[in-house]
């Protein structure tokens, strides 16, 4: 079961960063459907007895060292990710399938020191009064994909259900090396403060281009969709999974 507080808060941080206007947009999946993209030794983490597969837009700002002031212009910019749940040895975390931001360098740095999937492109995401504005052109380096997001931002969720905890509350993400071992990087922050949401406007490819079948609602259901305006995060030293 998640916990909506970090179970383990990182003491010594390597990297602190902001997450803000974000929204969370998940699709029920196929245990099988998502276990096949996953590299070996990880599992796939199920809730109501589904996997899930989130569409994720952000504005990450102030990505920074603990103790010295943020990079300027590299360490802000919009992110719309994909990514799943995943277990190893009883542990949850997120599996990021796509990142896709407008910063190269910053894209170049991530794919070589932390082998995360980022790609570049054209990308905006802007909160006006109680909507969420998300748009994203990808240029490099996996084929062409694009999402454009508008979203309705609602009243606060009081209490989150056992689910909304689950797809929100993750205290770690996997990635790979080059050679093929998993490594693990715990991250901690405030609890989330959720609000509900809906879609008046997606057209996505995205997930499609992470390698999933295209979300339908006769296959998928309705997508569940959140929002919160942020939280700071803090980032620990990864370490072989």
């Amino acid at each position: 079961m998640s916990s909506q507080d970090c179970p383990q808060p990182v003491r010594r941080a390597v990297m602190k960063q902001g997450w803000y206007d974000l929204a969370y947009i998940h699709y029920r999946y196929k245990v099988e459907e998502v276990a096949r993209i996953l590299p070996p030794g990880l599992e796939v983490d199920v809730c109501d007895g589904s996997a899930w597969v989130g569409l994720i837009p952000f504005s990450m700002r102030g990505i920074g060292v603990p103790g010295l002031p943020a990079v300027p212009y590299l360490g802000s910019f919009p992110e719309v990710n994909v990514r799943t749940y995943v277990r190893r040895n009883g542990i949850p975390g997120v599996w990021f399938c796509s990142l896709d931001i407008n910063r190269l360098l910053p894209t170049i740095v991530a794919r070589t020191t932390y082998t995360l999937p980022y790609c570049f492109g054209k990308a905006s995401n802007k909160r006006v009064g109680d909507e969420l504005h998300t748009s994203v052109v990808r240029r490099w380096p996996r084929g062409s994909a694009e999402t454009k997001i508008h979203l309705k931002i609602l009243e606060p969720i009081a209490e989150p259900s056992p689910l909304e905890v689950f797809l929100s509350a993750r205290w770690g993400l996997y990635t790979t090396t080059r050679a093929g071992s998993l490594r693990y990087a715990p991250i901690s922050h405030d609890r989330w403060q959720l609000q509900r949401a809906e879609i008046i406007s997606l057209d996505d490819s995205l997930v499609a281009a992470a390698g999933f079948e295209s979300p339908r609602a006769e296959i998928n259901g309705e997508p569940h969709v959140m929002f919160s305006s942020g939280v700071q995060v803090r980032v620990g030293l990864p370490r072989r999974a």
